[in-house]
């Protein structure tokens, strides 16, 4: 019995010392001490960035105005053309139905003639003997020439049928000519392929594509959160991915009246003319940003933006402004436009309150040399 006695006695005794040694520990741990940082003057700018491409201003597609083979190209994709250049040669290819109707008019037309050359010659044989007046001579003439006329066109019809042109003309159309100047984009033809002309019922097919890379714009699309703070020659800096040491000017002249949802968000489509000069050489399609000044003020009131907290309740902003010696209080804020780094101050706190540094990163060492960074945040 005694045994056990002695027993209980030092587990007693071992438990207070115990206990005493963790609340000496535990009440000699270093006291936090939280820095402050105070508002100050600054400009703000809010900016977004549009991802989109550089395009020429205008293509021009040209296309050939009667069906048949290419028999013959002139050019590649990066000559540069003047207006009126030759691209390619078409070679006709009649159409069955059309050739044999074009044929049959000839020979009918043909026969119509003759018919009223008998005519003619005896009406001017019978009005020379004055057994006809003159009026039926006339009218006799008028058939025969009528005739003669609608044999000739049909005639030229064939030809057009046949050759592409009529009696050899030097603007024939298959002679595939470039209508503006500049440099030519793309070729989806070779020499052998059928392309089809250009009418009320088909778009024909595109022999060359042409533009003037010179005149370029820049096309992207923008969220419907930020399209109705554009406005129409706003200034925009472009960055193309192909020419990284490099920006280029432009300016905004056009903003899509409608959007179009894409993956679940709404966006406008907007171009802006970009200023090109001689130092580099801009391809079309070449891929870029674009980066809009939205709103930008001067001379305001402006605080860090580590700086702010978020009610997990509201979501409200808030700040920890000290109102004695590390003694802190919660104060509300109501912020304005920010750039990521500062942020606008509304109202809430004044130039002269010091805030609270919530989430400063301190260095702490892990065994003998090691260094991390430790994030010290609010236990609030």
């Amino acid at each position: 019995m005694k045994i056990l006695k002695y027993i209980s006695i030092t587990l007693v005794i071992c438990g207070a010392l115990f206990a005493a040694a963790y609340f000496i520990k535990t009440n000699s741990k270093s006291i936090t001490i939280y820095k402050t940082e105070t508002p100050f003057i600054s400009s703000v700018e809010e900016k977004t960035v549009v991802t989109g491409k550089v395009i020429p201003e205008d293509e021009v597609e040209i296309k050939p105005q009667i069906s048949g083979i290419i028999q013959e190209l002139f050019v590649e994709e990066g000559d540069k053309v003047k207006e009126g250049d030759l691209l390619a040669k078409v070679k006709v290819v009649p159409n069955e139905g059309s050739l044999n109707s074009a044929k049959g008019r000839v020979a009918s037309l043909r026969i119509i003639l003759e018919n009223a050359k008998i005519e003619y010659d005896r009406n001017k044989s019978l009005y020379e003997k004055d057994i006809i007046s003159k009026q039926d001579f006339q009218n006799a003439s008028l058939s025969y020439n009528r005739s003669s006329q609608d044999l000739a066109n049909a005639k030229s019809d064939l030809q057009v049928i046949l050759l592409g042109s009529a009696g050899g003309s030097s603007t024939a159309n298959t002679n595939i000519r470039a209508t503006v100047a500049g440099t030519v984009l793309e070729i989806p033809v070779k020499a052998g392929d059928q392309v089809v002309e250009s009418n009320t019922f088909n778009a024909g097919t595109t022999i060359a594509t042409i533009a003037d890379l010179n005149k370029m714009i820049f096309e992207g699309k923008i969220d419907e959160s930020e399209v109705e703070k554009l406005k129409i020659n706003m200034p925009l800096t472009i960055n193309l991915g192909a020419i990284q040491d490099k920006d280029f000017d432009a300016k905004l002249k056009f903003i899509a009246p409608k959007g179009n949802e894409e993956q679940g968000a709404v966006k406008f489509k907007i171009e802006g003319d970009v200023y090109l000069d001689n130092s580099v050489s801009v391809r079309a399609g070449y891929s870029a940003n674009a980066s809009i000044v939205l709103v930008k003020k001067d001379s305001i009131m402006v605080i860090s933006e580590a700086l702010l907290q978020f009610d997990k309740t509201t979501e409200k902003t808030f700040v920890e402004v000290e109102k004695a010696d590390q003694t802190f209080e919660r104060v509300d804020l109501k912020v304005g436009i920010s750039d990521g780094i500062n942020v606008e101050v509304i109202s809430g706190v004044s130039m002269e309150d010091k805030i609270k540094v919530w989430n400063e990163t301190k260095p702490q060492k892990i065994g003998a040399d090691a260094e991390v960074s430790v994030e010290v945040t609010n236990e609030d």
